[in-house]
């Protein structure tokens, strides 16, 4: 299989994988922890794309998750689009980065993101509580470094075999 179909073939399941992970049933006390799952994928795929990620491919993944979440449509769009042009615009920078300042630069860019996603939730009367935004882009910075490790490596093994 070529570089291309296997790297095709692994982000489409990645992205499948992270919209289980993003609807997952959890614990009621772990439900403001869950990190999020289709940013840090996106943001992966956008960082390691060699002719440049389509925003408009991105902004179709985030219509599916809000309609996973059931969610006026276009809210998580809006959220993993402004990421996904953030890095695109960075990505050079951010390739050089170790993953310590890869995962503070993404964190902050999650950040701002729930922060933007916020408001647009308090406009329509649907807001939660700061902390249910902060804490899952902040967990997802910390998740960073492992899941970017994971998914190099099993690129790189799958084009080899």
């Amino acid at each position: 299989m070529s570089s291309s179909a296997v790297r095709f073939v692994l982000a489409v399941l990645s992205v499948l994988l992270a919209c289980v992970l993003e609807v997952a049933p959890l614990p009621d006390f772990m439900r403001e922890w869950r990190p999020l799952w289709l940013a840090l994928v996106v943001s992966y795929w956008v960082l390691e794309s060699r002719g440049g990620f389509r925003l408009t491919l991105v902004w179709l993944i985030g219509l599916l998750q809000d309609i996973l979440y059931g969610s006026l449509l276009g809210f998580h769009a809006l959220f993993l689009t402004l990421v996904a042009y953030v890095i695109l615009r960075f990505q050079q920078r951010l390739q050089i980065f170790p993953f310590w300042q890869q995962a503070f630069y993404l964190a902050l860019l999650y950040v701002l993101g729930q922060l933007v996603l916020m408001l647009l939730e308090h406009l329509t009367d649907t807001a939660r509580p700061l902390v249910q935004y902060l804490v899952p882009a902040l967990l997802s910075g910390l998740i960073w470094p492992w899941l970017y490790m994971i998914m190099h490596g099993l690129q790189r093994w799958l084009a080899r075999h």
